[in-house]
């Protein structure tokens, strides 16, 4: 039986469970609804997924690479509200007492630290399974990489992010660079969506093809093909997760903990989480 890698990206799971939570907050008032979210989950995860090596993955603060690349990366994103800023640090005080690895590289993004350990893994033949719910990270799957998004209840596989997408993994870079990231503020081919790009990939199979046969495609998508055609490689670049990140930890470092019961207990007086009191 081959072992198993788990891993969480826990950027994409705080902003999520920041919107989707209710505004809880403790008995002095900090908010604590991202926190709450956040680690229910982990709790979840860890009943229902057998790991034996596993991690929850940050952003790291400032800048990363695809800033140096193009500096209007992300640029469209508004500032991280207080409330957010406020519940980060104990979340991860809170993360690292429930025993899991705690990660976050300077200059590269939670998903790059997570395809790393996830080619890692595969070179050891162990399969590993994502907790994200993140598009993005769909390029990693393959046959030893699987997707669990605990919001949605849903699981992708190869097979899964093909219905899904209508693109197979390898090609799910190619289909953003047309469409577009605007999550990301990564432009693609102006007024082409799922369609046309699906369209296109059916027909030429990558987006280098694509490129090369950019002058048989008529009208007006024919023409913004033909105005985005230096910029998509680029696009496709900034989109493409980053696997070769050096890492402060060994993947064997990454074997889950016992739990901290006496900082847990009093991290969860503080945050009036008292049903979760070992």
């Amino acid at each position: 039986m081959p072992k198993t890698l788990l891993l969480v990206d826990g950027s994409s799971y705080l902003y999520r469970a920041f919107h989707a939570m209710p505004d809880l907050r403790n008995r002095a008032g900090d908010p604590t609804g991202a926190i709450y979210g956040v680690l229910n989950m982990l709790r979840r995860l860890h009943k229902d997924i057998a790991a034996d090596y596993s991690a929850c993955v940050f952003d790291a603060k400032g800048k990363t690479f695809r800033d140096e690349v193009y500096p209007e990366y992300k640029a469209n994103r508004p500032a991280m509200p207080d409330d957010l800023v406020r519940q980060i640090e104990p979340l991860h005080d809170a993360i690292r007492a429930m025993g899991w690895p705690l990660l976050m590289v300077e200059g590269v993004e939670a998903d790059d630290v997570i395809g790393t350990l996830a080619v890692e893994a595969q070179k050891r033949g162990m399969r590993t399974v994502i907790s994200t719910g993140d598009k993005d990270i769909t390029q990693l799957v393959n046959q030893q990489v699987t997707l669990v998004n605990t919001m949605s209840n849903e699981t992708l596989d190869a097979a899964g992010v093909e219905k899904k997408f209508g693109v197979a993994p390898e090609r799910i870079t190619d289909y953003l660079a047309l469409v577009g990231d605007a999550v990301d503020n990564v432009p693609g081919v102006e007024k082409v969506g799922p369609k046309t790009a699906l369209k296109w990939l059916a027909q030429y199979r990558t987006l280098d093809n694509i490129i090369a046969h950019a002058g048989e495609i008529g009208g007006v998508v024919g023409e913004n093909l033909r105005k985005a055609r230096d910029w998509l490689p680029k696009a496709r670049e900034l989109l493409t997760i980053k696997c070769d990140v050096e890492l402060p930890v060994k993947l064997e470092e990454l074997a889950h903990d016992k739990h901290d019961e006496a900082k847990l207990a009093e991290l969860f007086d503080r945050f009036g989480f008292r049903t979760w009191r070992l």
